[in-house]
């Protein structure tokens, strides 16, 4: 059986991630890592603290070890993840101006096969749980996410356009960025 090969969906807020994961997870018969911070600030509101992000960031890697495991024993050959230390190295920085050394640490340790980075081409969703609606600010954390990519050695694919395009043009960044 290949080894299980996990891609990240990354982006800002409202660019489709938790979307194309389901929709990439159900054309590939597999399964997708939800985002646990929508869960945590649903609990527990969006008046967070740097603390508070921490938090997030464990939730979010047991809910990834949790969804792996299970995958790896269906013998799934795909995985994808909503969000993972990328996005919250980039929200600490964005909103408290420094990010927990242990995240860090994480990025530099958890191994992924590609990403896909959402473009901020699909207009804005609102979510009580969205905090940045100005283009100005998506387009900034964008361009922050992007920067994070070229700077590291996995492989991956900017991912743009509306509704079955998008979906379609992540299925074909999959296939180009790994099972060719």
């Amino acid at each position: 059986m290949p080894p299980l090969k996990k891609i990240v969906i990354v982006g800002p807020e409202s660019t489709g991630k938790s979307s194309l994961c389901e929709a990439l997870a159900e054309h590939y018969g597999t399964a997708w890592v939800p985002e646990y911070a929508r869960e945590y600030l649903t609990t527990n509101g969006t008046n967070y603290r740097l603390e508070d992000l921490s938090v997030i960031a464990r939730g979010q890697l047991a809910l990834e070890d949790r969804y792996t495991m299970d995958a790896v024993a269906a013998g799934k050959p795909l995985l994808f993840v909503d969000t993972d230390m990328y996005v919250m190295k980039v929200w600490s920085e964005f909103v408290f101006g420094r990010c927990e050394s242990w995240i860090l640490e994480q990025i530099v340790t958890r191994q992924y096969d590609a990403y896909l980075l959402c473009r901020t081409d699909l207009p804005w969703a609102p979510d009580p749980l969205r905090e940045y609606p100005e283009g100005s600010a998506r387009d900034q954390l964008f361009h922050i996410y992007k920067d994070c990519l070229i700077n590291q050695s996995t492989p991956w694919a900017e991912i743009g356009g509306q509704g079955e395009e998008r979906i379609a043009n992540g299925i074909a960044a999959v296939g180009r960025l790994l099972l060719q």
